[in-house]
């Protein structure tokens, strides 16, 4: 029997329950300093001057570095359509672009006295005009980098039709924000760096992709990658952001070198709030036409993309709203503007879903709208415009060619577990009773891509010489359960039990290469790769069986109970893997298969319903019920799945109920930590409903696509469109996310 597909704990949680995780900042580094950074207040301002010397001469104090001291260019935002001109400096040069922008280094022997030390750095700023809104930084008057003349970062901006909507018996239009979120993992940022005597360094961080933090320090240093030797032990949390780089975590290299000493740097909460990347921060403008029989005949959307003080890949995004803009839908017409512009912010990455949610987020609110036009139920207009189960393979208006799917089923499998006509009964006698306790029920549907960023992934097997499987992938778990997953997938091919399946990710002298772990792309990339090294290390382990035991290698199969190779039919007649280990070894040769594999993009699908009261008198939004159906072709372990779509859900209402990261006019943060900052807890949260749907991945043996995001693409539009659901009656037809009391209140006064 196979163990796929069965519902296996997680292995590395042991370790996780009982002494803990080793984390950066727990990592033993004798002789170490601290670094400390003086951060910038303003969020726009000129540097006249930087003074110093009390710094320098504070206890313990090793070395107060500005940006004249480094010489180090600015670094390019490394993606060749963003304007290569809008460069972030490591340390600020000159001007500052957001608060919380790093202007000078402390390094001291403690964390406290380089905290301290930073106290005592003088900078003369000279404010200037912030700019917070990317409309207004459209408008250009004020520009973050006047020798670009622009702020403008990226831009898609086909001429649109006039004539678009000709035809459409109803067109309606709506504007939406998307707004800023920070990701908040639970272990913060943080990197250690030392150099060793023969001129490599070695350089520990938080990162969910060590192979791209060492290309971009070899660039920053002008150093072979062979001379970086990174590694990420166990990773708190990243949710997309800690796949970008960041200065704070390279310059602990670059200081480290300096100074001749190992350094490290670990960030407070603030700091993370501060300076780790942001996500989502789209305006959107919806235009929907079509029939007044419910089919929708044409789709436009125009988006205004916030990309902070120094574009990096939130940047691009665009891209991918662009793609997935049809959604599950058979829109014959699309059209699509993007413009992402530079503000006096945190700059914006990836963050769970990247650009993939913020398309579902508009085309589902978009459908809510149509359907309010017509008087037709929310979830039928959906159904009427669901693309065909028959259609598949299938490429929509906007480019995205779908893989395999059946949105009609997924849909209808949320509604019949939540019981949805019901829930309209009970809803219509709220109404009719005027209870203060309103009920709405949001219908989402999703198709989302992963695995779309092209590249191999990097998979290796090996047996050792007692038996035991080591795997090897450049994919890098952050929370996922990789090591699980991985060692089943060994497991399952080797006959090996998981528990003698040692698990190797995170570390670039230990790894040959890899990409790295986001985009819900590491079982159909990484995974694959580690099934057919597998394979291989059982199709050379026949050849070498075959010799021993003078048998074919046709009629020799693997040991599911004790390991190892025997002659089908014949189970006395076989080899452990430790004999076969040690038969390879003799004859100076290994039991190690390498595979780089090369998945293309495939699309999980699925459908979620939201129930919420809301309290009409005081705008308290409760999420009652939350049914989700989500499609990831074939499960490896479907316990490991139900954490993403839990930890997914659970993001996703947070966004359609409490979070934001705002700032003043001034480009003052408002929600700068966990007291401002309305991260969501299991208070706020129901017992999910997860209803299981399997729809095999036709392009890799193992069925699978990627589930890392999908909890969190079909959550929010359904949470959000309960909520409007439930005001509907009352004349509201839109509220902005997050559906704070206050924003719900104001919109039940405003109609």
């Amino acid at each position: 029997m196979s163990i796929l597909g069965n519902r296996v704990l997680r292995k590395e949680d042991t370790k996780f329950l009982t002494v803990g995780g080793s984390y950066v900042d727990d990592l033993p580094l004798p002789g170490a300093g601290h670094v400390a950074y003086v951060r910038s207040p303003f969020a726009h301002a000129r540097i006249n001057g930087v003074d110093v010397a009390a710094a320098r001469e504070a206890p313990g104090v090793l070395d107060v570095v500005t940006a004249g001291d480094l010489g180090l260019a600015p670094v390019a935002p490394g993606i060749p359509i963003i304007n290569a001109a809008m460069g972030r400096p490591p340390l600020a040069d000159g001007v500052v672009r957001f608060v919380g922008e790093p202007v000078v280094a402390v390094v001291a022997e403690t964390r406290a006295q380089a905290v301290d030390a930073v106290e005592l750095v003088e900078v003369d700023y000279d404010p200037l005009p912030a700019v917070v809104d990317p409309r207004v930084a459209l408008e250009g008057g004020t520009l973050l980098f006047p020798e670009a003349g622009t702020n403008v970062a990226f831009a898609m901006t086909p001429e649109l039709d006039p004539s678009f909507f000709e035809g459409c018996d109803v067109v309606v239009h709506g504007t939406f924000v998307n707004q800023r979120l920070a990701p908040c993992p639970m272990e913060v940022r943080a990197a250690a760096a030392e150099w060793g005597v023969d001129g490599r360094v070695t350089l520990w961080v938080s990162s969910q992709a060590p192979f791209g933090v060492r290309a971009s320090l070899a660039a920053l240093l002008g150093m072979d990658e062979g001379q970086i030797h990174v590694i990420s032990p166990d990773v708190g949390g990243g949710f997309g952001a800690k796949g970008s780089n960041y200065p704070e975590e390279l310059l602990v290299a670059v200081l480290a070198r300096r100074l001749g000493r190992p350094l490290r740097w670990t960030e407070s909460r603030s700091e993370s709030m501060l300076g780790l990347g942001h996500g989502r921060g789209q305006l959107q403008e919806v235009t929907i036409g079509g029939t007044r029989e419910g089919k929708v005949l044409a789709y436009r959307l125009e988006v205004v993309a916030d990309v902070g003080a120094y574009p990096i890949l939130g940047t691009i995004l665009p891209t991918l709203t662009h793609l997935m803009a049809s959604g599950t839908y058979d829109i014959p017409k699309i059209e699509f503007r993007a413009q992402s512009v530079v503000t006096n912010t945190v700059q914006m990455t990836a963050y769970r879903g990247a650009g993939r949610p913020e398309a579902t987020a508009a085309v589902e609110r978009a459908m809510d709208l149509f359907a309010v036009e017509l008087g037709m139920d929310a979830a039928e207009v959906r159904r009427r415009n669901l693309i065909g189960a028959d259609r598949f393979p299938v490429t929509t208006a906007s480019g995205a060619t779908y893989d395999v799917g059946d949105y009609r089923k997924a849909l209808d499998t949320a509604l019949e577990a939540a019981g949805y006509e019901e829930l309209r009964r009970e809803q219509a006698a709220r109404r009719a009773a005027g209870d203060r306790l309103q009920l709405g029920i949001g219908v989402s549907t999703y198709v989302e891509i992963t695995n779309g960023v092209p590249g191999p992934e990097f998979g290796a097997v090996e047996i050792l010489a007692d038996g035991r499987a080591v795997v090897r992938t450049g994919t890098s778990s952050h929370g996922q359960g990789h090591a699980t997953a991985w060692s089943m997938i060994v497991s399952d091919t080797l006959g090996i039990p998981i528990e003698r399946v040692e698990f190797v990710q995170s570390d670039t002298d230990l790894v040959a290469h890899g990409i790295g772990t986001f985009g819900s792309r590491s079982l159909q990339s990484g995974g694959v790769a580690a099934h057919r090294a597998a394979g291989k290390v059982v199709e050379m382990a026949k050849e070498l069986a075959a010799d021993l035991l003078e048998a074919d290698p046709a009629d020799l199969v693997v040991d599911r109970v004790d390991g190892g190779l025997q002659v089908a039919g014949t189970p006395v007649v076989r080899r452990s893997w430790a004999e076969l280990a040690a038969a390879a070894s003799e004859r100076g040769t290994k039991l190690l298969a390498e595979v780089d594999y090369e998945a293309g993009p495939s699309f999980p699908f699925g459908s979620h319903v939201a129930v919420v009261e809301v309290d009409v008198e005081t705008g308290q939004v409760r999420l009652v019920r939350h049914v989700a159906v989500d499609d990831a072709g074939t499960i490896l372990n479907p316990l490991l799945a139900d954490g993403q779509v839990h930890g997914g859900i659970a993001q996703g209402a947070a966004q359609a109920l409490l979070e934001e990261f705002r700032y003043d006019e001034d480009g003052n943060p408002l929600t700068a930590n966990f007291a401002d900052y309305a991260v969501i807890s299991a208070t706020e949260l129901p017992s999910f409903e997860r209803i299981p749907m399997e729809t095999p991945n036709p392009a890799n043996e193992l069925g699978a696509k990627g589930i890392g995001e999908s909890g969190t693409i079909g959550s929010t539009p359904a949470v959000q469109s309960a909520v409007v659901d439930a005001l509907s009656h009352l004349g509201v037809r839109h509220v902005d996310m997050p559906a704070s009391p206050e924003r719900v209140w104001r919109a039940l006064h405003a109609v």
